[in-house]
């Protein structure tokens, strides 16, 4: 992975082609300040993350409907289907099944993009997708609006769309 500093603070998924004379899609991230360009499985997963990111992000606003899949209205795990399809990736309707169907990660390897689960006694209850710096886009409840907020508990599981 390249890393270069560059001056201020975008949210942006750039494509690029060609690295060691080959032509392939590159990601290339300008996330926080820092440009960061990787390639192959890593690339094409992390533009995936990046995709569903920004379509939470771009989802702001919308109300929460129970059984909502987007784009207008969304359910948490409707939210969450709907971000990742818009970057290719199929997820099950429901939170539990999503949590089934992904991989479980430690936290210590979370990143932006990932899904985050809690659970309501012994069943999953509600998921949303990781920001960075402990926050969370998410559709929370009747009444609510798809927003970004920081996590509430430590009592929750990250887990990866493959």
């Amino acid at each position: 992975m390249v890393t270069k500093k560059l001056a201020g603070w975008s949210h942006r998924n750039i494509n690029c082609l060609a690295r060691k004379g080959r032509t392939g899609a590159l990601a290339i991230t300008l996330l926080a300040g820092m440009l960061q360009c990787s390639g192959g499985w890593e690339a094409a997963a992390m533009d995936a993350r990046l995709v569903a990111l920004q379509t939470a992000r771009a989802s702001r606003g919308a109300p929460y409907r129970w059984g909502g899949s987007g784009p207008h209205a969304f359910d948490c795990s409707g939210l969450t289907q709907y971000a990742y399809r818009k970057a290719g990736k199929r997820l099950p309707r429901t939170a539990a099944a999503q949590f089934d169907r992904t991989r479980p990660i430690q936290s210590r390897f979370r990143r932006p993009g990932d899904l985050v689960f809690f659970r309501a006694s012994r069943k999953v209850g509600h998921v949303g997708i990781y920001a960075g710096l402990g926050r969370i886009w998410h559709a929370p409840k009747p009444g609510g609006r798809v927003r970004l907020e920081r996590l509430w508990t430590k009592q929750v599981q990250y887990h990866r769309v493959d």
